[in-house]
């Protein structure tokens, strides 16, 4: 599996062989807290969704997640994230079924529906 940092406010997730790795375009660039919640939303739509297909009979081979975000300030934090997948092997008569599918992960549900962050700190005694 292979996530792609595909600029500053977007990611691609793959099927690739062998162990996950993170890539970008130049070693420079970071992979931020961003895109580890783009990423997050990736892996657990593409989970779902080759879950879904093994169970219809499709291969998910060729499936591919992009996630990006836009940014809002006051304060600065991800306003609005878009989830794209490309899947060739997708026959075009599955496509919505897919698109719900895609629904049931849990990472899209947690941030469909603000969880409670609780904020807890120790120090030296």
């Amino acid at each position: 599996m292979k996530i792609t940092l595909v600029s500053d406010s977007a990611v691609r997730y793959e099927a690739t062989p062998g162990s996950l790795t993170v890539e970008a375009e130049n070693a420079e660039q970071p992979y931020s807290p961003f895109h580890m919640l783009g990423s997050s939303l990736a892996v657990c739509t593409y989970s779902i969704l080759s879950s879904w297909a093994s169970h219809a009979g499709i291969n998910a081979d060729s499936l591919s997640i992009d996630v990006s975000w836009t940014f809002a300030e006051k304060p600065h934090r991800v306003d609005a994230l878009t989830l794209t997948f490309a899947w060739p092997d997708l026959p075009p008569q599955r496509l919505e079924a897919a698109k719900r599918a895609a629904l049931l992960c849990p990472v899209h549900a947690t941030l469909s529906h603000s969880p409670t962050i609780l904020i807890e700190g120790r120090a030296q005694a």
